[in-house]
């Protein structure tokens, strides 16, 4: 697939019509391996960085971060309409037929990895890594407690105007600061819509193919310290 910046990159789609979730996973041009599940069952979306450590730098191999919120169901293809998908031709460089908008999210929750189960079974898999570095927002976390997901998923983070007040992660020179981080990622190519075509034949449409699209993400959140969002650097200038 065709990457934002004009790299491209291998990726790949998995769906699981019996689970009904569907999973991507690409790795960025930097090394960072980026995974999107989508749990069309709890109404959930998982987004996954695994961000490699500059070891010179005295950073840990590598570090996990993990966002969580709601999945609407026009967002993407239903996992049985993914689950029948097939490449003819795996060497072609895809790029996404469409741009969607770019979302900002302020990820204000953080969510108890040991009681992540109860808001999506595949949590425990995907988030693994990043057990300190699952968030949330808090319209998520009121869709889901009306949905009867346990309130003991969820933690508070200093409040928004707290963090507020709080400089951003690029303008704070001291490393055991807190501050607020920015990670943005890009899924680069994923089927999210169904296309239909119309035959003289067939009274109704039928399902004929698939629209792509490319969507980026920027996720706001806190950070007790500066040195866990090391790339998050101020511009030069």
């Amino acid at each position: 697939v065709r990457l934002p910046d004009g790299q491209v990159t291998e990726e790949s789609l998995q769906a699981d019509s019996d689970a009904d979730s569907i999973s991507l996973e690409l790795r960025k041009p930097d090394g960072t391996l980026v995974s999107f599940t989508a749990d069309f069952k709890k109404d959930v979306k998982i987004f996954r960085a695994l961000i490699l450590g500059e070891l010179e730098k005295g950073q840990s191999q590598f570090q996990a971060l993990c966002f969580v919120t709601q999945l609407q169901h026009n967002e993407i293809i239903p996992s049985e309409a993914m689950a029948k998908l097939r490449q003819k031709n795996p060497r072609a460089v895809r790029q996404a037929e469409e741009v969607r908008g770019p979302e900002h999210l302020h990820m204000d929750v953080a969510v108890n990895f040991s009681q992540g189960a109860l808001l999506s079974p595949h949590l425990h898999n995907v988030c693994a890594e990043a057990v300190d570095a699952i968030f949330t927002r808090q319209e998520d976390v009121r869709f889901w407690l009306e949905q009867g997901v346990d309130s003991s998923v969820f933690e508070a983070l200093p409040k928004a105007s707290e963090q507020a007040e709080l400089p951003r992660c690029g303008q704070v020179g001291d490393r055991g600061k807190p501050c607020v981080c920015r990670y943005g990622l890009s899924l680069a190519w994923y089927p999210c819509m169904l296309k239909y075509c119309h035959s003289r034949d067939r009274p109704t449409p039928y399902k004929c193919g698939i629209r792509s699209c490319q969507k980026s993400y920027s996720f706001d959140f806190y950070v007790p310290q500066r040195q866990l969002c090391l790339w998050d650097e101020d511009p030069p200038g």
